[in-house]
């Protein structure tokens, strides 16, 4: 970490793992772990954890282009979870992270229930610290946000990924449905550790010279400081659930400066994801991290899990 001597004021607890920071680099923002190491003055000392990008059974190519469009406050995507497959990121990407520097959680995605488990026992069998189960993919055609938007077949999800693995299960919601409260209730009792709320909004672009949409799938996930505002309001609402099974939340959507993960942390989230940010500014978890320690001094707090669910609702 960038020396602040208070690293004791960052470390958290997070689904029985130790965190250095409450800080979490989101799926398909880092690759596999390795996109930002080799940018001068960048340290995977200054995250929690990384999530890596949404691994599937068999290799995909992923969506046609275009796949990403610059919005005027975030960011569309439909890569498609483009990947080479579990087994080589199990066999080939894994010996080469360094786990001595952060905790990595891998990120897992299907198209059918029984494609989610398979998956995740072919991690439980690797040196990876935790699993994200992507229930919620808003840009493929079929699997993820079909069964993020369905409470029961997200529990399905969670059912059968859980009977294969003792590692921890970190479920990604979708905001993308009617009651997300229901949904992360539902994942609590099929056996998810903790969840991450939440994943990107459907969103769309168009060109309106050719009248066609920029985005070659037509829609794609929404990322980036235009959806803050949603990301809060789910965070809170899943909170006032999850806190009674003492169930922890990365909250994200937005991520930009130590004041925006104070917020989440506010409204209930243990530890944050940081993820569109990083495209514009590599070293900005340093600097989210720094200005937690001033928020937390100025404020005389010990740790910064002393934050979490402190938010003050006005009457």
């Amino acid at each position: 970490m960038n020396n602040y001597n208070r690293a004791d004021k960052l470390a958290i607890e997070f689904c029985g793992l130790n965190f250095a920071t409450p800080l979490v680099l989101l799926s398909g923002c880092v690759g596999f772990g390795e996109e930002y190491t080799r940018v001068e003055g960048y340290s995977n000392h200054d995250v929690g954890a990384i999530c890596l990008k949404g691994t599937t059974l068999k290799a995909r190519l992923g969506n046609a282009p275009h796949r990403i469009c610059e919005t005027a406050m975030g960011m569309l995507n439909a890569i498609g979870l483009q990947n080479p497959g579990v087994d080589k990121v199990v066999d080939e990407i894994l010996p080469t992270l360094d786990f001595s520097e952060t905790r990595f959680i891998a990120n897992v995605s299907g198209l059918t229930v029984e494609e989610y488990a398979a998956v995740t026992r072919r991690f439980d069998d690797s040196p990876i610290d935790a699993i994200e189960i992507n229930i919620s993919c808003p840009n493929v055609k079929q699997g993820g946000v079909e069964f993020g938007n369905v409470p029961i077949m997200s529990a399905r999800v969670v059912e059968a990924c859980r009977a294969v693995t003792a590692k921890p299960l970190i479920t990604k919601l979708s905001p993308n449905q009617t009651d997300i409260s229901e949904n992360a209730r539902l994942c609590i009792e099929a056996g998810t550790d903790g969840l991450a709320v939440i994943n990107t909004l459907v969103g769309m672009a168009v060109d309106v010279e050719s009248r066609r949409a920029v985005i070659g799938n037509n829609k794609g996930g929404l990322s980036g400081p235009a959806i803050k505002p949603i990301a809060l309001a789910k965070v809170h609402a899943v909170y006032q659930m999850a806190k009674v099974h003492r169930v922890p939340i990365i909250g994200q959507g937005g991520v930009t400066n130590a004041t925006d993960a104070i917020e989440f942390l506010l409204a209930g989230a243990s530890a944050v994801g940081v993820g569109t940010a990083l495209f514009y500014d590599p070293l900005i978890c340093g600097k989210i991290n720094a200005g937690l320690v001033e928020y937390l001094d100025r404020h005389r707090f010990n740790n910064v899990g002393e934050l979490t669910g402190g938010l003050i609702l006005n009457d």
